[in-house]
C-alpha cells in the first residue's frame, strides 16, 4: 500500500524568467518543507536563471 503523502514527491521547478522551461525533481518533505528554489539553466534564453517549485 502506497501512502497519499510520500516523503520524496516528484515537483516541477518553471522558470521566473517567463520562458515556459521547466524540471522536474524529487525533494524530501521533511527537511525542505517550503518551495524549493535553484539556479538552473533555461536555455529559451540560454542563460541561468532562478527555477522555482510549482504545485
Amino acid at each position: 500500500m502506497a501512502k497519499t503523502t510520500e516523503i520524496r514527491p516528484v515537483i516541477t521547478l518553471r522558470s521566473t524568467a517567463v520562458t515556459g522551461s521547466t524540471y522536474t525533481t524529487t525533494k524530501n518533505r521533511r527537511n525542505n518543507p517550503d518551495r524549493l528554489e535553484l539556479m538552473k539553466f533555461d536555455p529559451v534564453i540560454r542563460k541561468r536563471v532562478m527555477f522555482r517549485e510549482v504545485r
